[in-house]
């Protein structure tokens, strides 16, 4: 297991060599991490479609979700969110700004490009048939209660949470062997499950999936006999009121984090030695 300290001076090193791998190499290993990711959020949407306590069904969803982290991080996918730790790596003078946003946007798309196809093959292949389109009415009112947020509670909820995911990320990284990195994931990104957080990657699905089902009549049907109200559930919303605020919480969150695991951990100066006067034999401290 690694100190802080010894993780900062890993990372560093680690962030340096995502900033250097191939466009190609980043945006596959995007799509997969935006699949997996994705995945953790339809398995969400399916346990908790018919559990009628929220908090019930906020717990399972905790408890489910935290398996996508876990693929993408023993898969070596690459996840935007967790990518902000790349700040440690610019602390460090290993990477420069324009190498972390290169590697930010391949692995963006990437994620971006993963997220919408698992979207459309759950909406389009039948999964959210489940429970007399129950799968797909929950679906909908996730993503449509998603694009109803504000502009500052999304950036407030996307601070927090990737805070949460990029501690968890380095405690999953302080590990040597598998078990533990899966526990060092788990928990916090339980954690913001289950307090709601929002996540930029994981809304790539639960709302693009909303979207793909109000393109099919049967789910809207059950929408509207359930008296959900699907108004705000636009593209322009999805990209614009929650998108483009959450990824900002999640830019400022995970820079932040890793930037004081930099500060308070990162290598220290050593300390200047105070010169040393010798007068008739005598040593004196110079100052």
């Amino acid at each position: 297991m690694q100190t802080p300290s010894e993780f900062v001076t890993s990372y560093a090193l680690i962030g340096q060599k995502k900033a250097k791998s191939p466009a190609t190499k980043l945006l596959v290993l995007g799509v997969l991490a935006g699949f997996l990711i994705g995945m953790g959020a339809a398995v969400t949407n399916t346990a908790g479609h018919a559990l009628t306590n929220p908090s019930v069904a906020k717990i399972v969803s905790g408890l489910l979700f935290p398996f996508g982290l876990i693929m993408v991080i023993l898969t070596g996918a690459e996840l935007f969110t967790g990518n902000c730790l790349i700040t440690i790596s610019v602390m460090e003078k290993k990477v420069d700004l324009k190498g972390m946003l290169r590697n930010w946007f391949y692995v963006y798309l990437g994620n971006f490009i993963g997220s919408l196809l698992l979207a459309m093959a759950c909406a389009y292949s039948g999964p959210m048939n489940l429970n007399n389109n129950g799968v797909a009415v929950y679906t909908m009112k996730v993503a449509a209660g998603k694009c109803a947020l504000t502009f500052g509670n999304a950036v407030v909820l996307g601070i927090l949470c990737n805070v949460l995911v990029c501690i968890a990320v380095a405690m999953s990284l302080m590990s040597k062997n598998t078990i533990g990195r899966a526990i060092g994931a788990y928990l916090p990104i339980a954690f913001f499950v289950i307090a709601g957080f929002e996540h930029s990657v994981a809304n790539m699905y639960y709302i693009s999936a909303g979207l793909f089902a109000t393109n099919i009549p049967a789910y809207v049907d059950a929408a509207t006999a359930a008296d959900l109200d699907l108004s705000g559930l636009t593209w322009f919303n999805f990209l614009v009121h929650n998108l483009l605020p959450v990824t900002l919480g999640n830019i400022i969150g995970g820079c932040s984090f890793g930037a004081l695991l930099w500060f308070a951990h990162g290598p220290q100066e050593a300390p200047v030695p105070v010169p040393v006067v010798v007068t008739d034999g005598a040593q004196t401290n110079a100052g």
